[in-house]
């Protein structure tokens, strides 16, 4: 008896699984159209009303003041410290970046409020995703130049990288967001973003050559340094041998004796 049930379980459990198998492919059959649709789906017009494109525009220009402005000129500005002597130069320099990245995170602030409040915030495209992460990263950055270790200290040498690194990521990633941004704005209107394309990309290859170029003009500084400091070594043995000279006259003449 006892075997009986269990055969007639086991029956049971096939003819179970038998009905699932051949259930799973109808159901995915006829779920396939729907995600294909959702995987190809046209991207629907934005519909510009006077308020919305004011909107749009005021957020790509405080994006593109903050990420794509203030903070490559505020990396720029303290790289030149570098080549700086005077301690009151290097101070302003320093004041200077500083300053620019707090305006630059203030307008970055006011651009995701401005995004979050007005827009749609569903976070299905590429813009949005990558603006969220940079926001956060924005934020992490000041905080990491407020805990500056002082000179000397073990972590100071750590402290720097992760700074640099991080500063250099920002401004990379935020230039190639307002480049989505643009193209997300292109698409979604049909509207043309030529001008402000070739306006950006000018931008920034001239800070990427000046920030390349400031590589170049130290080795061309130190090179002259050693130069004038190798010049003025011989003038200072030119200087040496012509004072002994004088001090140890060299006598080439031969002695005469005069004989009575």
């Amino acid at each position: 008896m006892l075997l009986f049930g269990r055969k007639r379980l086991l029956a049971v459990l096939g003819s179970c699984c038998t009905i699932l198998s051949l259930l799973t492919p109808t159901q995915c059959a006829s779920s396939s159209p729907d995600s294909l649709n959702q995987s190809y789906k046209i991207v629907q017009p934005l519909e510009l009303t006077p308020k919305l494109s004011l909107q749009l525009k005021l957020h790509a220009f405080l994006l593109w003041s903050s990420v794509g402005f203030l903070m490559p000129i505020g990396v720029l500005l303290i790289r030149v410290t570098s080549n700086v002597k005077s301690t009151r130069s290097i101070r302003i320099l320093f004041y200077c970046h500083v300053a620019s990245q707090i305006v630059a995170v203030i307008l970055a602030t006011a651009g995701a409020v401005l995004s979050i409040s007005n827009f749609e915030n569903a976070f299905n495209n590429t813009h949005q995703r990558i603006g969220l992460a940079l926001y956060g990263f924005i934020w992490l950055q000041p905080l990491i130049g407020f805990l500056r270790p002082d000179r000397g200290v073990r972590f100071r040498s750590i402290w720097y990288l992760t700074h640099w690194l991080l500063g250099i990521a920002i401004c990379v990633v935020g230039v190639a967001n307002v480049y989505i941004g643009m193209h997300t704005y292109h698409e979604r209107t049909g509207r043309s973003v030529r001008p402000w394309t070739v306006l950006l990309t000018v931008e920034v290859s001239a800070m990427a050559f000046v920030y390349l170029f400031q590589d170049r003009w130290n080795h061309v500084v130190r090179q002259q340094q050693q130069q004038e400091a190798a010049a003025l070594g011989d003038d200072d043995d030119d200087d040496d041998e012509q004072s002994e000279e004088h001090v140890y006259p060299a006598n080439d003449h031969k002695e005469v004796a005069v004989v009575p």
